[in-house]
């Protein structure tokens, strides 16, 4: 990943933390959407397809704002990251259970990995969301609205990028052609 498309990806993330402050939890969830479908249109363009995990989750994003803005309730906004996450540590699981690496399902088109890496993959990234899900939940109940935006944007969201980049190893080794993955722009 090239540093100028990661600060890319990260700009809802840069624009909710600043919309907050200058103007409040639900314009700056409306705002991160609006920003979220921006590098999502942007990144289509880009590879000629819409990536599905991406995608998924800034569907689900707008939903828990569009509820959040028609009720005037800043809560749909605090529990969307503990439902998502949660959810998806659900589907994750469940997917194991029955034989199934469903990390395969949302990032198959991205890696070409043997059955054991994404199983494994599947397994990990479901015990994180499952962490997430609960860190978030005890975060949003425990701090007030600005210390919940700050774990959010300098806790949760680094937690997950420096989980990704864990997960490096496992992912390289378990390329079933590693120059491939390695000439891939």
């Amino acid at each position: 990943m090239r540093l100028g498309a990661f600060f890319f990806e990260i700009l809802p993330l840069v624009g909710f933390f600043i919309a907050f402050h200058y103007l409040g939890l639900l314009p700056a969830a409306a705002i991160s959407v609006g920003l979220g479908l921006l590098v999502l249109l942007i990144a289509r363009f880009r590879d000629q397809r819409f990536a599905k995990f991406p995608l998924f989750s800034l569907i689900i994003s707008a939903l828990f704002t569009l509820a959040a803005l028609l009720f005037d309730a800043a809560v749909f906004v605090k529990i969307q990251p503990t439902l998502f996450n949660g959810a998806f540590a659900a589907i994750l699981f469940l997917g194991l259970s029955r034989g199934r690496a469903v990390m395969r399902e949302f990032f198959g088109d991205q890696f070409d990995l043997t059955e054991s890496t994404w199983h494994q993959l599947s397994f990990r990234w479901a015990c994180f969301f499952l962490v997430l899900a609960v860190a978030n939940e005890l975060a949003w109940r425990l701090l007030d609205e600005a210390d919940w935006v700050a774990y959010k944007t300098f806790v949760a969201a680094p937690a997950s990028m420096i989980f990704m980049l864990l997960q490096l190893p496992l992912t390289l080794r378990g390329q079933r052609d590693i120059k491939q993955f390695l000439n891939r722009e």
